[in-house]
């Protein structure tokens, strides 16, 4: 059985996916973007605020389903230019504990939603 997360803490969907679906235990957490669910603002002037956002996102998500980033077994970064990398991992990293950090794949893609420069998509598990 699925349940539907959401949150108003983290961007609504503009389509026909969610921001997380719990199956069980484990949690699906659609990509996000570093959309400002306040304020609808996209942030992009800076790579570090951008991911930062991204993130808040991510750990709202978590929190509508009763978990924090210690739960997160699975990461999937998006990103535009290989060249950001670092930028994006140290903030990125700033929200795990490296010796329980979940795994993860970063890719450089050609376009992201709304011309972002960093997508992150999670799973995690109770």
């Amino acid at each position: 059985m699925k349940k539907i997360i959401f949150t108003d803490k983290a961007p609504a969907p503009i389509g026909p996916y969610s921001q997380a679906v719990l199956s069980g235990n484990t949690l699906y957490a659609s990509g996000q973007i570093a959309l400002n669910p306040a304020t609808g603002d996209l942030i992009t002037e800076n790579i570090n605020d951008e991911t930062q956002q991204v993130m808040q996102n991510i750990a709202a998500i978590l929190e509508a389903a009763n978990m924090t980033f210690e739960n997160v077994v699975k990461a999937t970064i998006f990103i535009m230019d290989m060249n950001n990398f670092a930028a994006i991992n140290t903030v990125y990293g700033s929200f795990f504990n490296e010796k329980t950090a979940p795994a993860r794949e970063t890719v450089q893609v050609a376009c992201l939603p709304k011309n972002v420069n960093v997508e992150i998509s999670i799973i995690a598990v109770q």
